[in-house]
């Protein structure tokens, strides 16, 4: 626990970023992540998504990973809703925002109409989400990353059971959805692979220990089998958790909201933890895979490296 102590203390201590540092945090290929955003800019909404536009003015991500929950609390009614205004658009205003936002659903879109989530892609030209679950490959510079995106709320069985609040849960199959992801895997031979799930496989969490136990029964079998996932990476908690387990050579990453943010302890396997708002930058070459954890200061408090 002393070691770990340290870690947190170090990871937390780190110097305010300035645009000199952001520039260093670069690569071949540079994504963001954020999630668990929509709170009609409240909270840290408006700062953190200001801060997302001026860290791109010296990253140039090529695309905004969406990992649900992007919409609070019921979800959307349909893509002419007020809160893709609210929420999304008038938010994420800044020119280098203007940029492809690849989104999953989260708990909250399956309490509303979850066929407007991915229909809206015919309405916002950077709302770019073909199915509930696709995968995108981004090639920049001889560097090349595959992104796997699933649809983890109809994985958890407390969905499926709670039809009243989140209806589309029940009728998702299961089986083609993890066929589908084995396959991707199986046919992934791309430098890296980030699979994005809105909910985690490990974490610590006040919330239903089955949500764990049932991503852990149906999906660790899969991420483990080809040996190719660097990071599974999700949001759903509203903190930042690194997690490494004994004898696994995945990352398991929560990314916090970039909303409102809870507070975190360590647990099994803990790396890091810290209880802020704020969003990451991912940077891969061939050789280097980086998720750089930012607060809402832009102070990058801690990172997750994978080297080959």
């Amino acid at each position: 626990m002393a070691a770990m102590a340290l870690t947190l203390a170090t990871g937390t201590a780190a110097v305010a970023q300035t645009p000199a540092d952001w520039e260093k945090m670069g690569g071949d290929v540079v994504l963001y992540m954020a999630n668990d955003l929509g709170r009609n800019g409240y909270y840290e909404q408006k700062p953190v998504a200001e801060l997302m536009g001026r860290v791109a003015e010296t990253t140039g991500p090529e695309l905004i990973i969406a990992a649900g929950d992007v919409h609070h609390f019921e979800g959307v009614a349909s893509v002419n809703d007020p809160l893709w205004m609210t929420n999304y658009e008038l938010i994420y205003s800044h020119p280098e925002l203007m940029l492809d936002w690849n989104p999953i659903m989260g708990n909250h879109e399956y309490r509303g109409n979850t066929q407007a989530v991915i229909d809206y892609s015919k309405v916002s030209r950077r709302w770019d989400m073909p199915a509930r679950y696709y995968t995108k490959v981004v090639d920049e510079d001889g560097t090349t990353v595959r992104i796997v995106f699933i649809d983890t709320t109809p994985l958890i069985s407390k969905y499926r059971e709670e039809t009243d609040k989140y209806p589309d849960a029940a009728r998702q199959d299961n089986a083609a959805q993890l066929e589908w992801l084995d396959n991707t895997l199986k046919n992934a031979k791309e430098d890296w692979v980030i699979v994005v799930g809105h909910h985690p496989i490990y974490a610590q969490t006040s919330k239903d220990d089955v949500e764990r136990q049932d991503m852990q029964r149906q999906l660790l079998p899969i991420l483990h089998k080809y040996g190719n996932v660097a990071i599974y990476a999700c949001g759903h908690i509203h903190n930042y958790q690194h997690i490494k387990m004994a004898g696994d050579d995945i990352d398991y990453v929560v990314n916090t909201s970039g909303s409102l943010a809870r507070k975190v302890e360590p647990t099994t396997g803990t790396v890091f933890c810290a209880g802020v708002e704020g969003f990451s930058v991912i940077s891969a070459t061939k050789k280097q895979l980086n998720m750089y954890m930012l607060d809402k200061t832009g102070k990058a408090i801690h990172t997750v490296t994978k080297n080959k």
